[in-house]
Parts: structure tokens; sequence; C-alpha cells
């Protein structure tokens, strides 16, 4: 921009002048988390969405937080800082295929991760997150055929941990798939005090190796409550801005991922999110997330369904 901006106290007067209230999720970088009204992980900045009074809801996240966030508030304008800000696990399930596997398999009821498009979340009976995937699959009978997508690393670990047989479909997150288990082995040798925590996204054998397996508003809890005072982290490393904030006296080690070049993993898509992005996302109210209607009233249901079971 030419003219310099004082993008902080800018944001500040026009959400209090629009009555815009700032969502912004934990892997958003430091700047744009210490802005925020609220930050949280995916459940949370769902609830949020469902009860603000606020006439305008930014949500600095990816383009599927936002479209959760207009399901859930279809009279509210909802705005994203950048709108190429997607998500390569909902890309991994496009709905066109998704509903042919559905149907595919008749008789069996689709639970879809959070992390997924309005459109597949119509096809969906309710959506969880990783905060709550396993106990949403526990109110399933035993023997209930189920369907889990995207995200295959996530439907294992749950199916690992119930003793379920959950139909997988074939989807994944490019973060939690970059982790390299042998870097973080040599990390913890560099640093053995340290306790490896890991996102259930991540690939089986990092969880293997992992001493706590969680949610990332989870491992932000776990690091809190731990007697430990040194951490590697699996999950995307904008996370580790907030544990650092609430856990000064700690050490929080991001996990390498298989790109030499590279010492810790971040979301190529979170990171499009920028101050001046927010900035002039409030001032001129673009980009808008619209949902279509008919797509919005079948997909709110299962999240509502997640909403009422979390």
């Amino acid at each position: 921009m030419d003219v310099k901006v004082d993008f902080i106290a800018e944001i500040n007067r026009m959400r209090r002048e629009k009555n815009a209230v700032i969502l912004a999720h934990f892997y958003q970088t430091g700047d744009i988390q210490d802005i925020a009204d609220y930050v949280g992980d995916s459940l949370a900045l769902a609830q949020w969405a469902a009860g603000t009074a606020a006439d305008i809801i930014v949500l600095c996240g990816v383009h599927f937080m936002g479209e959760t966030a207009k399901i859930l508030s279809p009279e509210k304008k909802v705005l994203i800082p950048d709108r190429d800000a997607g998500c390569s696990l909902a890309e991994s399930c496009r709905a066109g295929e998704f509903e042919t596997f559905v149907r595919a398999h008749p008789g069996y009821q689709v639970i879809s991760y959070v992390n997924t498009t309005a459109a597949v979340k119509a096809l969906t009976d309710v959506v969880v997150t990783s905060t709550n995937a396993r106990k949403i699959v526990d109110t399933f009978p035993k023997d209930a055929k189920l369907i889990f997508g995207p995200d295959r690393n996530l439907g294992n670990y749950i199916n690992s941990v119930t003793g379920r047989q959950m139909l997988l479909w074939n989807g994944a997150c490019h973060v939690h798939e970059q982790f390299s288990t042998e870097k973080i082995l040599a990390l913890k040798k560099a640093y053995p005090e340290a306790e490896v925590i890991a996102h259930p996204e991540c690939k089986q054998p990092v969880l293997t190796i992992a001493d706590y397996i969680g949610s990332t508003a989870a491992l932000l809890k776990y690091t809190g409550q731990s007697p430990k005072t040194q951490f590697i982290v699996a999950t995307e490393s904008g996370i580790l801005h907030r544990m650092q904030k609430q856990n000064p006296e700690k050490l929080f080690l991001p996990a390498p991922p298989n790109d030499s070049t590279c010492a810790c993993n971040e979301c190529n898509f979170m990171r499009l999110n920028t101050i001046e992005k927010l900035y002039l996302c409030l001032r001129d109210e673009t980009p808008e997330i619209s949902v279509d209607p008919g797509i919005r009233e079948r997909a709110v249901r299962p999240i509502r369904r997640m909403l009422e079971l979390s």
C-alpha cells in the first residue's frame, strides 16, 4: 500500500464501528492471533460463530471454516481475509466423488470431519472435529456401518482407539502428512527430556512415538498442565505461538517435516492471511463467504448435531 496505515489501530476502530468479531484459528500467525477477539480450534470457532451477536464475522482461517460460520449464521456477513485460503484436506474430498462413494455403500451412516466443504457436509449425518471425533463415534451402536471422511489418518486413529472398522475416505492434510519420524527421533535425542505430542491427523508412525495425542486445543491444554517443560510439537507450527504465550517458561520445538530445508511445518493456506489483508477485508467487507441455500439447509443439520453432542 502507498499510504502508511496503522493496521492494528484501524482494525480495532472498524470492528467497533461495524460490530464485527474477529475469530482466528490456532494455525494463524501470531499477530493475527493477538488481535483476534477469540482464538480456537475448529470446534470452538464453530461454537463462537453460532453464538455471536456481531453483524460481521471475520474468520481468520481457511475457506471451510468461513463456510461453517455462514451455515450456522446465514443472516450475518461472513468474511475471510484471503479467498484463496483453502485446505488440502477439504480439497482431497470432492463432493461429487464423495457422493458416489456414499451411494456405493447403502446402509452406511456418514461421519465427516469438519475440514470439508459445505457440499460434503450436506451429504453427512454428523460432523466431527479432532476434539470430539471419538466421543461422537462412540454414540453410534458398535455394529453400526460407518463411513468416515475425509482424513484417513484421523479415521485410522479413531478406529484404533474405539475398536471400530469404519470405512475410510482416502484423504489427508498436507501438513500432517509431512512430519518425519526419523527427524523427530533425532530431535528427541538432542532434547531427551522433551515429550513428543502429536495431532491425530499425523501418520501412524508419528503417533506411535508420541507421548500424547490430541486435538489442537487438547495439545495446548496438555502443555499447560504437564509438569514437563520441553515439548516437540507435531502439528502446524502456528500453535507454538499460543503455547509459548501461555507457558513462557517452557520450551516448544516444532516437529520437523521431511523437507530438509525447513525446521518447522506450516500450512501454506493458513499463512495466506495477513494483518494487511485483515485490514482490507474489514475496510471493504470482502471477500465474503456465501453458501447455496439448499446446501446450507442440508449442511446445517449435521453441524448442529455435532454441537448438541459436544
